[in-house]
């Protein structure tokens, strides 16, 4: 068999619905001062890794924006301002939406990603991940859902009010999903958001699989048997995520996806969050926390991976959970990526170029590069 040109892999990409379902990009970027997202950024110049014309350099055509909120106090204080940071990244996020109208749309059904495309605009979906954004008030879902968003994360690395994390240090809280935690999964169900369990313990999944009545995701996330880390999933589990209709979309990060066991670099973060997690979120303490982050990541580097790594979690999951329940959702500018290969979004058809590599057909690329994500909107939406 010869091996696919550049040229004939980007074809075939191009015909493909692309879309990565967990993207960092309104924390990382859009909350910057002066930062553009219809201007041309660098990986090497800034550290971000998406805006429009990086988008269209890699035939992106859908992105889900996460609004990440960092954990802190659990408090009445502290959840109300972690609610409030939340909504004004979402306002900044539907700032920038507005201000590059021409070029890209807020999308809000599976039916409106392919619609912007036909128009030559990107789709941008959005997420909340780590619900701590909620705080203690199952009508904050209601609220985010009229503001645009589509899929909630459970959590991010430490348990909060709704679930249990897959790397709390303190170990599990709820034993899965708390009881405030199965009113939100019901309130998501009954508006048509996807809930996603990346960073989520395998009880907290497990009692998601239980409870909703829908399909549910992993947005970003790596499967357990190619590398043993705490947040990545178990055969076992992944074969249930697919009988429940569920799709598992893969991480480009890199901890995730190789093993590494004298690397502490999660643990030791989780423990730096644990250590402020008590602090109301005031920018102080988020830049306390954000120095001692960088002191674990100086000493606990992030290890050499390559494309291939990426190929062959995805390949996995594809073996154990079928080619209709994978997807990709690489976590750039959350982490993501940042190796040869995958440096932003402008490398998106090498991916496409190693499966071609590989073996893999056009009908089965596109089912793993948007269909099997729109399939689950689709479901999650009654539509």
């Amino acid at each position: 068999m010869s091996l696919p040109s550049l040229a004939a892999a980007r074809a075939v990409h191009d015909r493909c619905f692309t879309f990565d379902a967990h993207i960092d990009t309104p924390t990382a970027s859009l909350l910057r001062t002066g930062w553009d997202f219809g201007a041309r950024h660098a990986f090497a110049g800034d550290g971000t890794q998406c805006d429009l014309p990086r988008m269209r350099d890699g035939g992106v055509d859908a992105l889900m924006f996460a609004v990440y909120t960092g954990q802190a106090a659990r408090s009445p204080a502290g959840l109300a301002m972690a609610h409030d940071a939340a909504r004004r990244c979402f306002d900044q996020t539907h700032a920038t939406l507005g201000a590059h109208a021409a070029e890209c749309g807020l999308a809000l059904t599976a039916a409106d990603g392919p619609r912007l495309k036909a128009e030559g605009r990107r789709a941008l979906y959005l997420s909340i991940e780590n619900a701590y954004a909620l705080g203690r008030d199952v009508g904050h879902v209601g609220e985010f859902h009229r503001l645009g968003v589509r899929m909630l994360g459970l959590t991010h690395m430490l348990n909060n009010d709704v679930a249990d994390a897959s790397t709390d240090p303190r170990g599990a809280e709820w034993g899965g999903l708390s009881p405030f935690g199965r009113e939100v999964v019901t309130e998501c169900n009954r508006l048509g958001i996807v809930l996603d369990a990346s960073h989520a313990s395998d009880d907290a999944l497990r009692g998601l699989l239980e409870h909703s009545r829908a399909p549910v995701v992993l947005s970003h996330s790596d499967c357990r048997a190619v590398c043993d880390h705490p947040r990545n999933i178990g055969d076992d589990l992944l074969r249930a995520l697919a009988a429940a209709g569920g799709v598992i979309c893969i991480n480009a990060l890199a901890i995730s996806m190789v093993n590494a066991p004298a690397n502490r670099r999660t643990q030791a973060l989780a423990e730096v969050l644990v250590r402020h997690c008590h602090a109301l979120p005031t920018p102080e303490m988020r830049a306390a926390e954000d120095r001692d982050c960088e002191a674990v990541c100086k000493v606990y580097p992030n290890p050499a991976v390559t494309l291939d790594d990426l190929v062959r979690h995805i390949e996995h999951a594809v073996a154990v959970a079928g080619i209709d329940h994978v997807g990709i959702g690489c976590d750039l500018d959350g982490g993501g990526g940042m190796f040869p290969g995958l440096r932003d979004v402008a490398d998106f058809p090498l991916i496409t170029h190693a499966l071609l590599a590989r073996g893999w057909d056009e009908a089965n690329l596109v089912k793993l590069w948007g269909g099997n994500t729109l399939r689950v909107l689709r479901e999650v939406q009654g539509a």
